[in-house]
């Protein structure tokens, strides 16, 4: 996405396709998000799956390939298509999720992961109505965003994230566009507690300058610190909430039939 006023520092793509398929976070949210649509989203190959923000189309290459689903990803960022049509991905879209080159009601799922906190406070709700308007009546709309400002760091500034999200405030924006929420819960929540005490302690006394925080750690540690969210994952797929945490991931309903 285009950096000046949507969008992620361009610089973190080639962080991000070097790590995502073995880091231990993405690994862990990618088991997370398994659970999720185990719960709400049928295995079968029908229907069409917009990826609105999809980076370097990992995901949608993910989800293609264990669901057989049919994925249109669309990112504003020319570097991430390339990486999009890497994996041959079919149906890669540059463009604006404020503005979606869409026909209404066009998807049955909406999924857009971590894409929200690089728009300006407010236009969340131009996105969020925007995937409304091309979801069919009872499609699904999937977000994840990163939670509460006293989260910040130094990867948050590197990467350009203009805002975080409360559940309450999410919930909130995505029903004020039309959709039912189905589940939001918190997630990436047993390791807050170090990510606190890194973010608003360690990184202030280091004064070093913003940085990506997403780096290869050795393959003992890695481990570790995946199996909290591998459990974590268990817990959500077992239908129950987290009350905190790093992540916030939300499952919405457009009502087949408007009021």
């Amino acid at each position: 996405m285009a950096r000046s006023e949507a969008g992620m520092n361009p610089a973190e793509l080639t962080n991000i396709a070097r790590n995502e398929q073995d880091h231990w976070w993405y690994r862990g949210m990618r088991s997370i998000l398994r659970a999720i649509i185990h719960r709400h989203l049928p295995h079968k190959s029908e229907g069409r799956i917009l990826e609105a923000g999809c980076g370097t189309g990992y995901m949608s290459h993910c989800l293609r390939g264990e669901y057989g689903w049919k994925l249109f990803p669309i990112d504003l960022e020319t570097a991430a298509l390339r990486y999009v049509r890497g994996f041959k991905v079919p149906n890669a879209t540059q463009g604006d999720i404020r503005w979606l080159p869409f026909q209404d009601a066009s998807f049955d799922l909406v999924l857009s992961l971590d894409v929200l906190i690089h728009v300006a406070r407010g236009d969340e709700m131009r996105c969020i109505g925007e995937f409304f308007r091309v979801t069919k009546p009872g499609g699904l709309l999937l977000l994840r965003a990163a939670a509460f400002d006293s989260l910040r760091s130094r990867h948050s500034e590197f990467i350009d994230e203009k805002q975080r999200f409360t559940r309450g405030k999410l919930m909130r924006a995505v029903r004020q566009s039309g959709f039912r929420v189905l589940e939001c819960t918190y997630a990436n929540s047993l390791l807050s507690p170090v990510a606190l005490a890194k973010f608003r302690i360690w990184e202030p006394l280091m004064r070093r300058p913003p940085a990506t925080g997403i780096e290869a750690v050795p393959g003992w540690l890695n481990t570790l610190l995946y199996l909290p969210l591998a459990l974590e994952a268990k817990w959500i797929g077992c239908g129950r909430r987290l009350p905190v945490g790093q992540s916030l991931i939300l499952i919405g309903e457009k009502p087949a039939t408007q009021q």
